[in-house]
């Protein structure tokens, strides 16, 4: 875990701790024994395929196959989904408390990050992410960002964000860590931070293992190329 008495990273720090993108992110949450909350995805097999008009994924391969040319630079690491995912169903809680699902977001192309205040690639993405948000974020697209850091956190996260000057981005929680738990069990989530590209409909189109440039001009094509603007 990192030092708290770390200062926030400064933009220079942040674009260098992101060079090694093809790493995977740091932390395992596997030796983590807590009670997990169930959550409900659906997307598995007998989900139908992208083809499929009855697949509540259908059209989504269509997404996928206009970004490919854009996963390059700092979002190499990008890996195009294979098969319907739908992910409108992943549970977490808002700013005030309240419970919240993805499906709020529904009409919506989101970048889903999934970060903790331990992880030292996740507190030097966040400003890239806020600065996207800032830059994109609107009545097509949002960034996303649910913390995962457990129950005894308090307000730490909500302090460090403060703390490095994000603004743009809303606050999500997850402190039983069953988003994290749920995406781990079907393959997408191996560590952190873990960052999803998710179509309008909430079925996935991509994800990311490790972290990225998000507010560079190729974070910026990426997002424009899955909202059709290229």
């Amino acid at each position: 875990m990192p030092d708290d008495s770390v200062p926030p990273p400064t933009a220079s720090a942040t674009a260098s701790r992101l060079a090694p993108r093809r790493l995977l992110g740091i932390g395992s949450l596997v030796a983590v024994a807590l009670a997990v909350a169930v959550y409900g995805i659906m997307g598995l097999p007998g989900n139908g395929g992208f083809g499929d008009p009855a697949s509540p994924c259908a059209g989504t391969g269509e997404i996928v196959a206009r970004i490919k040319p854009a996963i390059h630079g700092e979002v190499a690491a990008l890996v195009p989904a294979t098969g319907p995912l739908l992910l409108s169903k992943l549970s977490f809680r808002r700013d005030d408390g309240t419970p919240g699902t993805l499906a709020d977001w529904s009409g919506k192309t989101v970048l889903l990050n999934l970060w903790a205040t331990w992880c030292a690639p996740c507190r030097a993405e966040m400003p890239a992410l806020d600065r996207l948000q800032a830059a994109l974020g609107g009545k097509d697209f949002d960034v996303v960002t649910i913390n995962v850091d457990t129950a005894n956190a308090g307000d730490k996260p909500k302090t460090f964000l403060a703390d490095i000057g994000v603004k743009a981005l809303g606050f999500q929680s997850d402190p039983s860590l069953g988003v994290f738990k749920a995406l781990q069990k079907i393959g997408r989530s191996r560590g952190l931070p873990t960052t999803m590209l998710i179509d309008a409909k909430g079925c996935e189109i991509g994800t990311m293992y490790g972290p990225a440039g998000w507010d560079q001009p190729d974070g910026q094509r990426l997002i424009a190329a899955a909202l059709g603007r290229t």
